[in-house]
């Protein structure tokens, strides 16, 4: 198993989870989070003051799926949320040694 954690912008959640939700994966955590790399975020004026705004929001996507599935969820995500600009993200994939259901208590896989 692989946790798979991708950096996107917001506006493209939609269409990598749908486009994850073809591929059968029904698990998926969100989380709103700021941050910058090379986009180093811009300056704006507020009351005439000009400031500048370093962390910029992003959507931190975390889906974990058997190895099999990998390749596809990753060009999944990829294919979504790609515009071609600075700041499209990043795909991190990450060995996973189990997992477990705390309803039920299934583990590895039929924990997913």
């Amino acid at each position: 198993m692989k946790k798979i954690e991708a950096i996107i912008k917001p506006f493209k959640l939609d269409d990598v989870k749908e486009a994850l939700t073809e591929l059968g994966i029904c698990g998926m955590t969100i989380t709103e989070v700021k941050g910058f790399g090379r986009q180093k975020g811009h300056a704006e004026i507020y009351r005439g003051a000009e400031y500048v705004i370093d962390f910029l929001p992003k959507i931190k996507l975390e889906v974990v799926v058997p190895d099999p599935v990998v390749p596809q969820a990753v060009e999944a995500i990829q294919q979504r949320a790609h515009t071609g600009k600075i700041g499209d993200g990043k795909i991190f994939i990450i060995p996973i040694d189990d997992a477990v259901r705390i309803r039920t208590g299934e583990v590895g896989h039929d924990a997913l």
